[in-house]
């Protein structure tokens, strides 16, 4: 077992330090837990991109990682018996210290204003088949939003609520009368359509998506002058060559460092592959499906020798997609300007993403607390990316509701998003991303937005695709739901990489696509017959949205290959519940670029 531990660290590029020591505690873990050589493994590559460390695993963190372990364990025991309630320092606050006190399960907020849905039932929704007593009060918590990490400086963030049922004070209400500065909307991508049809994915379509990747940076590559024309990399040759291709498993199962394959394009070889030598590289990060170019030599024709890898699409070549007119939806037609010139290119925004209720009950407080936030805050733009009806929720795994998933999303989602934006007036923007998750959607990716009307509203809550685009006050913003940071760090190969979060975040940006892996992972429902343009960056945006399991962040990151420096600003915003408890959500500050800008990660 010590063997098997020892390979997979070493096949996943991992160093290991003191190596008795470690494999000894492994070793336990793995007996203790029931674990696996490469579960372990796994679990050990999550817990360093974490904590951003290098790819050296040494005797020091071993007990912070037993911890993470036993969490981990713990949640599998939740999610198996349903009726076994855990009570975490963000989850629980007793009303006095040293005193037994009851928890009081909190009610469904009413209304405040009319809302134009259908009626419903507005029975609060409890958690079905777990006794109220075990219900976390979620409201009970004493801090209710702390600021977690800052980027630059916010000057508002210092005003954080703290009493959940404070009154509302005379300074409270004239600022909710004085109305908020309207912001330019418009969606620069409105594909896939709601509504369309899917599952219809060919083996055809697939071929065209990757050669039409392949050829597009092959163009780009050329049409920069930096490097020679790509030519065949399969066949022998002395000197020194340049090939363009998709980097390719030669088995199934994760990218392994021996052999990485590279499949160029049918026009300059046939399609064919040839195995790509590494040796002389000391720094690279490679993934299925990454298109790259490769200065080196074939001396057999069997072997692509690397001495350089160009992991990049130069930006200095403008797109095809730019080049020609792109439909584009101006969402409030009455308040565009005339001369779009005269849009600052300064933005507010309050960035969270699903789930929206803890998994012991469907009160959605966490979403309650974060409207409420932004109430105060009031931000030009509040984007929500799903799940909004979680699938993978306990009680809607169980099917025990008592409506159905779209009911649900419009009484419970909807109706609040309609107080928020009667509350905050007519210049009070919502953008609704959905997520494959959503029990409510279609489950496909890239994926229609959601086909909903409001009456009235339309023109404040906007529903946009996933992945999706849109241009407020000429600020580029970018949104993808799926968690795909979390799919390449299980796929990525590397070596030399230091900051391996910011890594793997930049392939995005240096692939321009919002889901670059291929082939995508198993829970990903990727149809390439449903508009696989949605899935490329026509151009790198200001803000790219890209939420994750993985530690919260946001980042300022630069786009290599071009002769000016364009800059991105990155956004994992966490999720908004995590178990029982309270999760994270970004407040964001935009002033004209991504370095002066500020942002902070709250934890609610």
């Amino acid at each position: 077992m010590e063997d098997q531990i020892r390979a997979e660290f070493k096949k996943n590029n991992f160093v290991l330090v003191e190596e008795e020591e470690i494999l000894q505690k492994c070793l336990t873990f793995c007996i203790n837990y029931n674990l696996s050589a490469s579960d372990l493994v796994s679990s050990w590559d999550l817990y360093s991109i974490n904590r951003q460390l290098e790819l050296v695993v040494s005797d020091a963190h071993m007990d912070a990682f037993h911890q993470q372990l036993q969490s981990e364990q713990k949640q599998a025991i939740i999610e198996k018996e349903q009726g076994l309630h855990s009570y975490t320092d963000v989850t629980m606050e007793l009303i006095e210290d040293g005193e037994d006190a009851k928890e009081i399960v909190p009610a469904s907020p009413t209304p405040q204003n009319n809302v134009h849905l259908d009626s419903f039932d507005a029975t609060p929704m409890h958690s079905l088949g777990k006794p109220l007593e075990l219900v976390t009060p979620f409201g009970k918590r004493k801090d209710k939003f702390v600021v977690h990490s800052t980027f630059n400086t916010l000057p508002t963030v210092h005003e954080i609520i703290k009493e959940k049922g404070e009154e509302e004070s005379e300074d409270d209400v004239i600022k909710r009368v004085q109305p908020i500065k309207s912001c330019s909307l418009e969606i620069l991508s409105s594909q896939p359509a709601p509504g369309c049809r899917y599952m219809y994915d060919r083996i055809e379509d697939k071929f065209s998506y990757l050669e039409d990747k392949i050829m597009k940076y092959s163009k780009a590559i050329v049409g920069s002058q930096l490097y020679e024309e790509p030519v065949d990399p399969s066949v022998a040759s002395q000197k020194s060559i340049f090939a363009v291709g998709m980097i390719c498993c030669e088995e199934e199962g994760r990218l392994k460092e021996k052999p990485i394959m590279l499949q160029s394009s049918v026009e300059h070889s046939g399609g064919q592959r040839v195995r790509l030598d590494l040796q002389k590289l000391d720094q690279f990060s490679l993934f299925p499906g990454q298109v790259v170019g490769v200065e080196g030599h074939n001396p057999s024709g069997h072997y692509l020798i690397a001495t350089k890898i160009v992991d990049f699409v130069p930006l200095s070549v403008p797109d095809e997609e730019n080049t020609r007119q792109t439909k584009r939806q101006a969402v409030d037609q009455d308040n565009q300007p005339a001369d779009l010139s005269d849009i600052p290119s300064d933005l507010s925004l309050i960035i969270a993403s699903g789930p929206y209720t803890t998994t012991d009950n469907l009160f959605f407080e966490p979403l309650s607390d974060l409207l409420a936030y932004a109430q105060r805050k009031q931000p030009q733009l509040l984007v929500l990316l799903g799940p909004f009806i979680d699938s993978e929720h306990p009680e809607i795994k169980k099917g025990a509701l008592n409506r159905t998933y779209d009911d649900l999303f419009r009484l419970e989602i909807l109706r609040r998003l309609q107080d928020y934006v009667e509350y905050m007036g007519s210049a009070a923007r919502v953008i609704l991303v959905p997520s494959i998750r959503d029990a409510h959607h279609d489950y496909v990716f890239p994926q229609p937005g959601f086909d909903m009307n409001i009456a009235d509203l339309n023109h404040q809550i906007t529903c946009i695709t996933n992945p999706g685009i849109i241009s407020a006050n000429k600020v580029k913003v970018g949104c993808c739901s799926v968690d795909v940071l979390k799919q390449l760090s299980t796929d990525v190969v590397s070596r030399g990489i230091k900051n391996r979060m910011n890594t793997l975040t930049n392939h995005l940006l240096s692939q321009r696509s919002f889901y670059p892996l291929y082939p995508p992972a198993e829970d990903t429902p990727v149809d390439l017959s449903l508009a696989p343009e949605a899935l490329q960056m026509s151009s790198v945006p200001d803000i790219l949205i890209v939420p994750s399991d993985l530690t919260q962040f946001v980042k300022v990151l630069s786009v290599e290959g071009t002769s000016e420096e364009v800059k991105c600003m990155c956004v994992n915003p966490g999720r908004l519940a995590r178990g029982e408890g309270g999760g994270h959500f970004v407040q964001l500050n935009f002033h004209g670029s991504p370095d002066s800008s500020s942002a902070s990660v709250i934890r609610i």
